[in-house]
């Protein structure tokens, strides 16, 4: 029984770690690079303090 707890356990984070690290595919199904994730743009005013960026001086 603990075996079988065991080997469950086990597949369950190599599924879940197979599935996180998939690789892009173009529309006809070939691998290709992935794009790199967005930045998280973060603005600033002139004095270069942070400010929200609905409320950002304009540069």
């Amino acid at each position: 029984m603990k075996t079988a707890l065991l080997a469950f356990g086990l597949c369950f984070v190599l599924g879940n770690a197979a599935s996180a690290a998939a690789p892009c595919r173009d529309a006809k199904g070939k691998f290709v690079t992935c794009p790199a994730p967005a930045a998280k743009k973060t603005c600033r005013d002139n004095k270069g303090k942070f400010v929200k960026c609905a409320a950002a001086a304009p540069a």
